[in-house]
């Protein structure tokens, strides 16, 4: 019996991956544990091993398909199998069929735009090859949820499964059909009888026509770079941020004379020891969790019709890669010492930009901090990580002239910018949480005191 090849789920926000390069020959014998196709996410590359010893058999899908996760892409069986989906029993009054059904599958994404579906909703839609853009949701922001898939189903003719996947392979629209079975259901018969009636007669041959060159691009433009793949996948993520939050950015001026003074002191006694010297990263980690935990109404994420307080404290800290922009994900970081939260969060960003991050080093964050001041940014707006409520933006440290008591001095000063989703927040609560981040900047050994 032929074993099936998925898609995995790589991750709790996963719901789609765009397919990479197959790794074998299509009908090559393989081995249990081989790498067999490489897969992308909008933050990472994995490979997907084959589950079985056997001959292997992909499916119709090619290389930059997005596909939903759990998909069937590929069976490993017998040499001389061909890539099937086994058809359930027959109902009464309809014959098995004779031929093999191919596997289709269709995918969730409109081609003008991404659906927004729950989970529940996509996997409902793939495995009744139902087309998301004709379902109308009824969920928060239009969302199409399960129930709104199993609406439009109920709506549907009555269809046996063999007559719904054989006219979803032919494009045929089974509500124009008079179903012939049993209480007037739609087979297997009614479909083919469709598909002869609605057939044009055979064209004569045509005549090749030469291979046309790429359209060339305008005057004005010097490269063109399709938005699909990981780009495209960012750019959905992004965009379902933008439309579906109500962004509010609070901007702070810190005084950080003291947190640059204290990594230059943790530098010179404990990089030997360590093997590698404290960043501006790490004290931030720590002052953030330790601030996540005072106030857990920032860790926190909007499901459906309600706030979750979120109990662990998983940190995303994010990292320019030559995929784009990636968010490991230090977990428990407020249980992590300094020393700890250093090492792990240089072993998930080496891992990040060799394109060999594990799933779950990418997912499951409940706040996000992304620092722009190596690049000499002063302060910016960053795009919430769906679905957390906030992320805090870090600008450079430059001195400046500054007043303290009555004098005129130099200081080394910080800007943080935090964007927070105003439907889970309001600005008070959220400029508290900023204030005490400020705080700890400041004065960082108040960490002690927590």
């Amino acid at each position: 019996m032929a074993v099936p090849i998925t898609i995995p789920k790589l991750g709790q926000t996963v719901e789609e991956v765009v397919l990479g390069p197959r790794l074998v020959p299509d009908g090559s014998r393989v081995h249990q544990g081989q790498e067999v196709l490489s897969i992308e996410t909008d933050k990472a590359a994995f490979t997907v091993e084959a589950p079985a010893d056997g001959y292997i058999h992909f499916g119709p899908f090619q290389e930059g398909d997005v596909v939903p996760v759990h998909t069937v892409v590929a069976l490993i069986g017998a040499a001389d199998e061909v890539f099937t989906a086994t058809a359930p029993p027959p109902t009464p009054g309809e014959a098995a069929p004779s031929e093999t059904v191919a596997v289709t599958t269709v995918t969730t994404a409109a081609p003008t735009g991404r659906v927004f579906a729950s989970p529940r909703a996509r996997r409902l839609a793939a495995h009744k090859q139902v087309d998301l853009t004709a379902v109308t949701g009824t969920g928060p922001g239009g969302r199409v949820i399960e129930r709104d898939v199993q609406a439009l189903l109920a709506r549907r003719p009555a269809i046996t499964p063999v007559a719904q996947r054989l006219a979803a392979e032919a494009g045929v629209d089974v509500t124009t059909l008079t179903g012939t079975g049993p209480g007037g259901r739609i087979t297997r018969r009614d479909v083919a009888q469709a598909l002869q009636t609605a057939a044009p007669p055979p064209l004569p041959p045509a005549t090749p026509s030469p291979p046309t060159a790429p359209a060339a691009l305008p005057p004005d433009v010097s490269r063109r770079i399709p938005l699909k793949g990981v780009r495209g996948l960012i750019a959905q993520r992004m965009a379902a941020s933008v439309h579906t939050t109500a962004r509010v950015t609070l901007v702070m001026e810190v005084d950080a004379t003291e947190f640059v003074a204290l990594r230059e002191r943790l530098k010179a006694r404990v990089a030997a020891e360590w093997g590698f010297a404290p960043g501006y990263n790490d004290l931030l980690a720590k002052i953030v969790a330790a601030a996540l935990r005072r106030f857990p109404y920032m860790n926190a994420r909007l499901t459906g019709d309600a706030i979750e307080w979120l109990e662990p404290i998983h940190l995303g800290m994010a990292v320019d890669t030559e995929r784009g922009l990636l968010v490991p994900v230090i977990r428990h970081a407020d249980r992590k010492s300094l020393r700890e939260l250093g090492q792990e969060l240089r072993t998930l960003v080496e891992r990040a930009r060799q394109g060999k991050a594990l799933p779950d080093d990418l997912s499951g964050g409940t706040f996000t901090i992304t620092n722009l001041g190596p690049y000499e940014v002063d302060a910016f707006t960053p795009v919430i990580n769906l679905p957390e409520a906030a992320i805090l933006g870090v600008g450079r440290i430059a001195p400046k002239a500054v007043v303290r008591d009555g004098q005129i001095v130099a200081r080394s000063m910080l800007t943080l910018s935090l964007v927070f989703d105003h439907r889970l927040v309001d600005g008070a609560p959220a400029a508290r949480f900023l204030q005490a981040i400020k705080n700890l900047i400041e004065e960082p050994y108040l960490l002690l005191t927590l």
